[in-house]
């Protein structure tokens, strides 16, 4: 039920409760009044929850992007390390130690 049915559905409550004797409308328009203030504080549950999933969503995209690029990085780094050893692999065959030379 949406925002607006409600509050037509709560009128017409209200209306009939209106035409009621005066002990049973005080206590059914205290209950309908007490409806209205759940309901209220139910929207505004159900909108804070709903930011707070929003909020949720966007921290998880930027978390996501993080590992990424965390993981990019990495594979980089470990190309570099790898370079670098096979170079210093290199290096050490032509490597003649002293004395050798005789």
């Amino acid at each position: 039920m949406d925002e607006t049915a409600f509050q037509k559905k709560l009128a017409e409550l209200m209306g009939e409760i209106s035409t009621l004797p005066k002990a049973e409308r005080e206590k059914l328009t205290a209950l309908a009044n007490d409806t209205q203030e759940r309901h209220k504080k139910l929207k505004k549950t159900v909108s804070d929850l709903q930011e707070s999933l929003d909020y949720l969503r966007l921290s998880i995209k930027y978390l996501v992007f993080d590992l990424e690029a965390t993981r990019r990085e990495n594979a980089y780094l470990r190309k570099m390390l790898e370079q670098d050893r096979a170079g210093e692999n290199e290096s050490e065959g032509d490597y003649e130690a002293p004395g050798d030379s005789i």
